[in-house]
């Protein structure tokens, strides 16, 4: 299962939090799929990729319950956190950057506690997307992760969720330590 974490509605579609969905759209566009069927509070649809059919998830659910739609997906599917690949923003990451993660903590990020939350596990493979850090300490991150980039930073946004599908390919095909030397530091 590849999941692009993102918030539902065409007001939330070119910010920082959408990347994920983002990622997603430029995975159907390049490969000629889609993930438009409806199914468990998620936009889905079947691609290969990295070798493999694999399961496209977009949550509607927005992103703070994320987990829902993924898990009820997981269990129908019987598909284990660690098939369980997921693509979001950092802001701890400029633009430009992404970094593979075999497993880990939240981060603060609310889309990935409710993964951890739902799934019982924190064991599933993600791809960061760096969208950049709030501008001042005061600025509130709300409005920062559903603010738009700039021009400038769409420029290298493109390129690095062209990246984050290659990495997708790369850990389905040779696995997250592969994916992770070649992709991490990039």
């Amino acid at each position: 299962m590849l999941v692009g974490l993102g918030n539902p509605g065409l007001n939330y579609e070119r910010t920082r939090h959408n990347v994920g969905f983002r990622a997603i759209d430029s995975l159907c566009a390049k490969l000629g799929c889609r993930a438009d069927r409806l199914r468990s509070k998620a936009l889905t649809g079947f691609c290969e990729l990295g070798g493999q059919k694999v399961l496209l998830v977009k949550p509607v659910t927005y992103m703070n319950l994320s987990g829902q739609a993924v898990r009820a997906l997981a269990d129908y599917y019987k598909i284990p956190p660690e098939h369980i690949l997921v693509i979001f923003d950092d802001i701890s990451l400029p633009v430009g950057k992404l970094r593979v993660r075999p497993n880990g903590s939240a981060g603060g990020h609310n889309g990935i506690k409710s993964l951890i939350a739902e799934l019982g596990s924190q064991d599933f493979p993600r791809i960061k997307v760096g969208v950049g850090a709030k501008p001042h300490p005061d600025y509130d991150l709300a409005d920062w992760v559903l603010s738009s980039f700039t021009k400038e930073e769409e420029a290298l946004l493109v390129p690095t969720l062209k990246r984050a599908i290659e990495a997708a390919g790369s850990i389905i095909r040779d696995g997250v330590p592969q994916t992770m030397n070649r992709f991490n530091g990039n």
